[in-house]
């Protein structure tokens, strides 16, 4: 394999919360020191941004079931387009990921289409239904690296606890969508007088609170390894802060949606703005921004969801909930940079170094030895952004026709370049 020598850089460490110009060689796919490299292929970075590759935890691909929405292909060059090196996916697929031959027939397909990792997570019970345990054993066996039923909230709690309990005994991380699912079935938006104003049927913030209240006490409880896959209210921030300061083993991540856009965005029922849960208020924006920060927030993702158009082309109660976001994580995160309400290492704490330390991946950093995963991206380059020219199969970006700032020049997995723009 090529040796490589990326100069004049502006390397982003996570690790070490720096922001400094260097110098980063790599060899045999991995991070190295700078000497002995007079046979490696310099690259001039011209002052732009090195960083490790984006993680990015919850990602759906739609196979088995939905290859027209997105099929591991077009994801893998979306997130290479990105600057994300590494998906985990999600087992909300058609049949659901809850068997070892189905974990098997994700992973084949996945090593056949893109070089980009990818780490599938399967579901807690079968089905996705919340009333049979799936096999967490031998799915942890054939490479699962989570544990979800992703927005599908077991309501058993006597189930719960179980699936919870047994995952702790295999040291399994379990992933929740922390709602009440009574509070938020049908809800489009969340209440407020806006949804009052446009008609929408809405559900209470409390709903996240309570639904984070259940699966914390259920944790606590197993000993269980648990984290939250959304927390999106500045209620259950609170809940999450006292957990974490009691000393559980409890994590938990937002979208970039929630830390960009707020209920407002909805606007004149555009249906590229229905996600789940639903945007939020200003306040609570601001609030996740400040946890993000902090660090109270761990992780950041894409939640990206491909819908085709004729899912999202009904009136807004009625059409289905998600956006695409591997292509658009970074420049949309880029927003809170040039607005100082975030520095580049923690931002890049939350999107690469977080994820890979909760699934305990080796990526994420610069130290030597560490895969050389890597985005070299100009934070500044100002764009309008076209969802048609997307990679993903399906085009449902809120950030359609928006003024966005950040661009990703290269991409390397391993340290082989998979995207160049």
């Amino acid at each position: 394999m090529t040796a490589l020598l990326l100069q004049n850089a502006r390397i982003i460490d996570p690790e070490k919360g720096s922001d400094e110009i260097g110098t980063l060689a790599v060899r045999d796919g991995l991070i190295s020191g700078p000497t002995g490299m007079d046979d490696a292929q310099v690259i001039d970075c011209e002052g732009k941004c090195l960083a490790p590759g984006i993680v990015d935890i919850g990602v759906k691909v739609s196979e088995p079931g939905e290859r027209h929405k997105e099929s591991f292909g077009s994801a893998g060059l979306a997130a290479a387009a990105g600057g994300v090196t590494t998906i985990v996916t999600r087992p909300d697929t058609l049949p659901a990921i809850d068997t070892p031959e189905t974990l098997e027939f994700v992973r084949r397909r996945a090593n056949d289409a893109t070089d980009i990792r990818v780490l599938p997570m399967a579901a807690l019970t079968r089905g996705r239904e919340g009333r049979e345990m799936a096999e967490i054993g031998f799915l942890q066996e054939g490479g699962a690296v989570a544990f979800t039923d992703c927005d599908s909230v077991i309501t058993d709690n006597k189930g719960f606890s179980r699936c919870l309990a047994y995952a702790a005994s295999l040291g399994a991380l379990v992933i929740g969508h922390p709602q009440d699912p009574a509070l938020s079935a049908g809800a489009a938006a969340t209440s407020s007088s806006f949804a009052s104003l446009k008609g929408l049927p809405s559900v209470s913030p409390m709903a996240e609170r309570i639904g984070l209240d259940r699966d914390i006490a259920v944790a606590e409880m197993t000993g269980a390894r648990y984290h939250a896959d959304q927390v999106t209210t500045s209620r259950a921030l609170r809940r999450l802060e006292r957990a974490k300061d009691a000393g559980l083993d409890i994590s938990a991540g937002t979208s970039i949606h929630h830390l960009t856009l707020n209920e407002l965005d909805v606007g004149d029922y555009r249906t590229f703005f229905k996600v789940k849960p639903p945007l939020r208020s200003e306040d609570d924006r601001v609030s996740l921004v400040e946890a993000v920060s902090s660090g109270l927030i761990d992780v950041i993702s894409s939640m990206h969801t491909p819908q085709d158009e004729e899912s999202k082309r009904l009136p807004f109660a009625e059409a289905a909930s998600g956006a695409v976001g591997l292509e658009t994580m970074l420049s949309a995160m880029m927003r809170l940079v040039h607005s100082d309400q975030i520095d580049l290492p923690s931002l890049w704490r939350t999107m690469s170094l977080n994820p890979s330390k909760r699934l305990g991946l080796d990526t994420g950093r610069l130290a030597a030895g560490s895969p050389a995963d890597l985005v070299l991206f100009d934070p500044d380059v100002p764009y309008v952004m076209d969802r048609f020219k997307l990679n993903s199969k399906s085009k449902n970006t809120p950030f359609d026709e928006a003024r966005m700032q950040g661009k990703v020049l290269g991409t390397w997995v391993g340290g082989k370049r998979v995207y160049k723009a």
